[in-house]
């Protein structure tokens, strides 16, 4: 080795563990990202965008990030309801019947069906209200003590039909010409097939989450288990599954106005009307009442999956209703901050991009959590003019008799109960979840040149949606806190990258050849910190290159940097840290998208990248969503699958990234750029297709994993020009 050659191996050794013990000796690193986890009981303000044209392209984004949170992109096939409805109840001024259909094959979803009895004809179209009930169920009763305490409040007016105030609400709506429907969440009133220990009660693991002990992939899962979790199958993506079927059954009835339709429910009635007005158009009007806030997001299990509040909240979700009416009220819960946090950010988005009178918020600071005789009071005449019902307000609820439980239970001996219940039934729905999004998402893949572009556009949609990219590659990238490591002509400077928006500070290694010479092609290397890239980036330095190496978030700021962090909370659930915070693996993306940005100021002729080591999977993911910002890529993959993720505390779990196609899609979303990639498994045949409907077959070079680093080849692709 020649001298100069020699002398400038050791100060790159020397830089790398230079900004490696910079990093770690720290006692808190500059990165905003180690602070604490954000929890549902977090703070989730509301920054309105400045523009109309702003606003669109983030509801897109966030509508999109929904229907994949809740496992409902691309949506499933909405199968045959062979809806029953039975049992007919008369009743002063209204009538009750019960129901139950199929959301889906196998799956019943049962309530009550509220009609008018005003003597008009049947075929008279009316509008219809969905009213998910919330935790408590339907047929929720006061104990006359509760009951009494609400009376006396004024919270409550009538002895008996206060007592079972969630009923109220459709009974008055029915007295005013509505059609209303009360659908049972999971594990309540008659939905029994996956009990309500399962769906709002899960608390440590159940032996039937677990994986087979020979390691194998299992061919069925439940909920809460690595495979329902990957696959983005979840209790609360089936309840909104639910409530969207059950707006379904509504709108189809022969005597419901299908563009007269309002949804209204409170707590975990008010977080699906939250959401079911946020993705269905068909909602006209809404009321989510208890739920629309900037303070706790939802407690409950069906309240919460992965993804869905990230950079979020619910009062930007209660924002997608705009510009169709939508009303709430404030009480002595968390939405007690509402008029001042969360309300008027609302109205500012009414008025930039409707009317400010369609959004309303009331304040009662003396009212517990409930919708009560007052509240609800509120909602009637906000339905009845927005569906145009010419009802004569004010609109005064009226008292009625006690609806029993045998009067409002749904199942009896000519309508038994189905016999498919948990764990075998939720596997049942696991399943058909499973196949429609295989059915659905294997039209992606590209069979002619045509279909390239639309694969990349649904694909990389999906994956920027599971790793949490919500705009594009930020600007505010600044090089900060340099140091020059002294060599006779190389240039080798170490640092951090700043993301003013993110707050990330990534360590990183900026090495030229000679110190005065024009930036050549950049290569960022990615590698696990404390393996020896010295020679191959020496190679890469001979060859002209510029070489960035940083330390990817958690790499070295302490800790575990194969596990995930996860917020404090004894009960056993993925989403309620991911539901709130980026994986680690989306936030090593978003570093290696920040270098990316970086690198392509420095005006080198292009970009690409090198992954080795335990971020080569996340070298992978960045490159595949670079698009023409990075020219080739050089991947050790070794035997990394996605499916291999058995907890949701490793590093790389990655919620949906099972079903969104794992490793295959990432290589696939990369041609037609070149892609060396070395991989102890043999790839899809979908993949070599991506390559060659886009015109460049050859850009995909495969190898054969081996326990060596092969540095000459990757070296020659990589400078290729």
């Amino acid at each position: 080795m020649h001298r100069s050659t020699a002398s400038l191996f050791v100060a790159i050794s020397f830089c790398l563990a230079c900004v490696a013990f910079a990093s770690t000796s720290l006692a808190q690193p500059p990165d905003a990202r180690l602070g604490k986890l954000k929890t549902l009981n977090g703070h989730f303000p509301f920054h309105v965008p400045e523009s109309k044209e702003a606003w669109d392209e983030r509801a897109e984004l966030l509508r999109t990030n929904i229907l994949v949170s809740a496992g409902l992109w691309p949506e499933p096939e909405r199968t045959p309801l062979n809806a029953v409805i039975h049992g007919r109840i008369e009743r002063d001024g209204f009538t009750i019947e019960k129901v139950y259909f199929e959301s889906l094959p196998g799956h019943f979803v049962t309530g009550l069906l509220f009609r008018p009895l005003d003597g008009q004809a049947a075929t008279v179209k009316r509008p219809g209200i969905l009213c998910p009930h919330g935790h408590g169920g339907r047929m929720h009763r006061f104990s006359d003590k509760e009951l009494q305490t609400e009376l006396d409040s004024g919270r409550e007016k009538f002895a008996e039909s206060g007592q079972t105030p969630k009923l109220a609400r459709c009974v008055q709506l029915a007295r005013m010409g509505c059609v209303s429907f009360m659908f049972d969440m999971l594990g309540y009133a008659d939905s029994v097939q996956i009990p309500y220990e399962v769906a709002h009660r899960h608390k440590d693991p159940r032996p039937e989450e677990a994986r087979p002990t020979d390691g194998s992939l299992p061919e069925s899962w439940v909920m809460f288990s690595i495979d329902a979790e990957m696959r983005l199958q979840s209790i609360m993506g089936l309840q909104v599954w639910n409530a969207s079927r059950a707006l379904d059954f509504l709108a189809e009835l022969p005597d419901v106005d299908s563009e007269k339709l309002g949804v209204t429910g409170n707590s975990g009635g008010g977080t699906q009307t939250i959401i079911l007005g946020a993705i269905d158009p068909r909602v006209k009007v809404s009321f989510p009442n208890g739920m629309v806030s900037t303070s706790m997001q939802g407690g409950c299990y069906c309240e919460n999956c992965n993804l869905l509040r990230v950079d979020s909240g619910n009062v930007e979700l209660a924002g997608l209703m705009a510009p169709r009416p939508q009303a709430m009220t404030a009480v002595n819960d968390w939405t007690r901050d509402m008029m001042t946090d969360g309300y008027p950010q609302l109205q500012q988005l009414y008025r930039m991009i409707g009317d400010t009178s369609d959004v309303m918020c009331s304040h009662f600071p003396d009212f517990p959590h409930s919708f009560n005789y007052v509240t609800r009071g509120l909602m009637y005449p906000w339905m009845n003019r927005h569906l145009n019902m010419g009802v004569k307000e004010p609109i005064i609820e009226k008292d009625f008799a006690k609806i029993t439980d045998e009067e409002g239970r749904v199942w009896n001996d000519e309508h038994p109960k189905p016999t498919s219940v948990s764990p075998d039934h939720e596997r049942d729905v696991c399943g058909w979840f499973d196949q429609q999004a295989k059915q659905g998402i294997e039209k992606w893949w590209p069979k002619s040149r045509d279909e390239s572009e639309s694969f990349r556009t649904s694909m990389s949609q999906a994956w920027r949606m599971i790793l949490s990219i919500r705009q594009s590659a930020t600007q505010s990238i600044k090089l900060a806190d340099t140091k020059d490591i002294e060599h006779a002509t190389a240039s080798v400077v170490t640092g951090y990258l700043k993301n003013a928006t993110s707050g990330a500070a990534i360590p990183i290694t900026i090495t030229k050849r000679e110190r005065n010479a024009p930036t050549g092609p950049v290569v960022i290397w990615c590698r696990e910190i404390g393996s020896d890239s010295s020679q191959a980036i020496e190679k890469m330095l001979e060859q002209g290159i510029t070489v960035l190496v940083p330390d990817l978030f958690a790499q070295t700021s302490g800790g575990d940097s194969k596990r995930q962090r996860l917020i404090d909370d004894e009960r056993h659930f993925a989403a309620f840290t991911f539901g709130y915070n980026k994986t680690l693996f989306a936030e090593r993306v978003a570093d290696v998208r920040d270098v990316i940005e970086f690198a392509k100021t420095l005006g080198g002729p292009s970009v690409s990248l090198v992954g080795t080591g335990d971020v080569a999977p996340v070298t992978l993911a960045a490159a595949a969503l670079a698009g023409d910002a990075v020219k080739r890529t050089a991947v050790m993959l070794g035997d990394f699958r996605f499916s291999n993720v058995d907890a949701y505390s490793s590093a790389d779990f990655v919620p949906g990234a099972m079903k969104y196609g794992d490793v295959d899609a990432l290589v696939g979303l990369n041609a037609p750029r070149p892609l060396w990639l070395s991989m102890t498994r043999s790839i899809d045949d979908r993949v070599k297709q991506c390559f060659a409907v886009a015109g460049s077959p050859d850009n995909l070079v495969l190898r054969k994993a081996t326990p060596d680093l092969p540095i000459d080849e990757i070296v020659e692709f990589i400078s290729k020009p």
